[in-house]
C-alpha cells in the first residue's frame, strides 16, 4: 500500500463545488481545510462530505449518507477559517468533500491517499 500526500486548491468558490473526489481503490485521510474569504466583507461556508458508501456487516450495518461537517459558518473579511485542526476525517472509494460559499473562498485542501 502506497501513502501519497497531496494538496488539492481551488480558486473563487461560492455556489457548491465538489473540491476532491476519492478514486476508486483508494482511501483518502484529510488533514486539514482551510477556507480562505477573499473579499472584504464577512461571508459564510457550507462543508458538505458526500457518501454512499453501502452497509457493513456487524454493529454498523447502515449506508453512510450526506451530512455537512459546517454549516453557513462565518469567514471574516479577508481572513482564513481553519477547519478540521488536529482532527482527521477518513473518507472511502467515491466519497466527496464539497464546498459552497457566499461570497469568493478560496478553499485548501490537505490529504493523505492510500492506494
Amino acid at each position: 500500500m502506497a501513502n501519497t500526500f497531496k494538496l488539492v486548491t481551488k480558486a473563487n468558490v461560492t455556489s457548491l463545488d465538489v473540491i476532491y473526489t476519492v478514486a476508486a481503490s483508494t482511501t483518502t485521510v484529510v488533514l486539514g481545510l482551510m477556507l480562505g474569504n477573499t473579499t472584504g466583507a464577512a461571508t459564510t461556508a457550507t462543508v458538505t462530505l458526500g457518501s454512499d458508501t453501502a452497509g457493513r456487516s456487524g454493529n454498523n450495518d447502515e449506508a453512510n449518507q450526506t451530512v455537512e461537517l459546517v454549516t453557513s459558518v462565518p469567514v471574516l473579511g479577508n481572513a482564513t477559517l481553519e477547519l478540521l485542526a488536529g482532527n482527521k476525517i477518513v473518507l472511502e472509494a467515491t466519497d466527496t468533500l464539497s464546498v459552497s460559499a457566499g461570497a469568493s473562498t478560496d478553499v485548501t485542501l490537505s490529504i493523505m491517499e492510500i492506494t
